[in-house]
């Protein structure tokens, strides 16, 4: 069975950057560990990137956010921590201006992968967006988001996010 698995924004402003919230620093150790045995069964890992540039505040984006953050090559920007030190040469990061990747979507379709799980933040935002265009991209294939790997800095829109992402048939898993 072809298999990914998709670590969506874990980066510096989402965990205790501009974006950063108490309980995203808790997701580090799960993320590596979930990294750690990807490799180790010859799963291949792919990193998404929130991307933004010097004009965010005119964005559509940047007006209804205006907190400039993970802008292109900014420390907040990079992947957090022990995360940032597990990227491979091999390994595709895509790099979004906005919460879902046509360009992930649409190579996961090209690889016909059969399970792909998704892991990172924020759950309610990128998470979901790139989940459900997965789902679009392939909708027989298996999706999967850990429930111990995602977090939100709402803990309501959480709970809410994974109903959500069960109803379009994501598999929430360690609920």
């Amino acid at each position: 069975m072809k298999k990914a698995l998709i670590v969506v924004d874990y980066q510096n402003d989402f965990v205790d950057g501009a974006l950063g919230f108490e309980k995203a620093p808790l997701l580090e150790p799960v993320i590596v560990e979930k990294i750690t045995r990807a490799r180790e069964e010859g799963i291949e890992v792919l990193f998404t990137f929130d991307t933004h540039t010097e004009n965010y505040l005119q964005t559509q984006e940047g007006k209804n956010l205006p907190i400039p953050h993970c802008i292109q090559g900014s420390e907040g920007w990079k992947l957090f921590g022990k995360v940032s030190q597990m990227v491979q040469p091999q390994d595709r990061c895509f790099y979004k201006p906005c919460f879902g990747s046509w360009e992930l979507a649409e190579y996961a379709r090209k690889q016909n992968f059969e399970q792909m799980e998704l892991c990172g933040l924020v759950s309610n935002i990128c998470v979901l967006s790139n989940a459900a265009l997965l789902k679009a991209a392939l909708p027989e294939a298996e999706i999967l988001v850990d429930a111990k790997a995602t977090a939100s800095f709402d803990e309501s829109m959480n709970e809410k996010v994974l109903d959500i992402l069960s109803g379009i048939q994501v598999k929430v898993i360690n609920r």
